[in-house]
């Protein structure tokens, strides 16, 4: 059974550092990791392929902006054959602290654009998640500014910690199964 991992973020160079685009960041560190890696397809995504251990890995970042994602996650879980129990979505989340993760096995989207977009392309929330904490704004209106924005430098090592245990977390999943990365992961310590 093949796995489908997938990184939300928006394409192009003035995102690429952005809190919103952590999906992407994780998901290019662990290709980096196990030597996977992504090319551009029909313009609309970025694929690789490999294999963790035994298993059979799909690398995915859509790269039709965040609110769009879904319409690529469709045509990969159609065009690939994926069982929704081994789709992977990463991702940023305001309501986890700066550093901390965590795996979530459904669910609904939480406000999270690209999130509402796969489940209503799918017509499912039955996907694994792995949410990246990136803090919330000071003011709750300033939510769209301040995902667009890049880290401070008190944030900085934080997230770098975070994206390195997601990236982790991915390979666990893959390896040792959902609700073990979840036991190791989801600890008072990462959520």
């Amino acid at each position: 059974m093949t796995w489908l991992i997938i990184g939300l973020g928006n394409p192009g160079k003035r995102y690429r550092l952005t809190k919103h685009n952590v999906g992407f960041r994780v998901v290019d560190r662990f290709a980096e990791k196990k030597g996977i890696k992504l090319k551009r397809r029909l313009g609309k995504v970025q694929v690789g392929e490999g294999r963790i251990g035994s298993e059979r890995v799909v690398i995915a970042k859509p790269l039709t902006y965040m609110n769009r994602s879904g319409v690529v996650v469709r045509k990969l879980i159609k065009e690939l054959g994926i069982a929704l129990d081994h789709l992977v979505v990463v991702h940023d989340d305001l309501d986890l602290g700066c550093g901390r993760i965590k795996i979530k096995e459904r669910g609904g989207h939480g406000g999270h654009k690209g999130v509402s977009s796969i489940i209503e392309q799918i017509g499912s929330s039955d996907f694994l998640r792995i949410k990246v904490g990136i803090d919330k704004p000071e003011r709750p209106d300033e939510g769209a500014d301040y995902v667009l924005s890049p880290f401070d430098n008190e944030q900085l090592p934080l997230i770098e910690e975070s994206m390195e245990q997601a990236s982790e977390a991915l390979e666990a999943i893959i390896v040792s199964g959902k609700d073990k990365a979840m036991s190791m992961y989801n600890s008072t310590d990462s959520i």
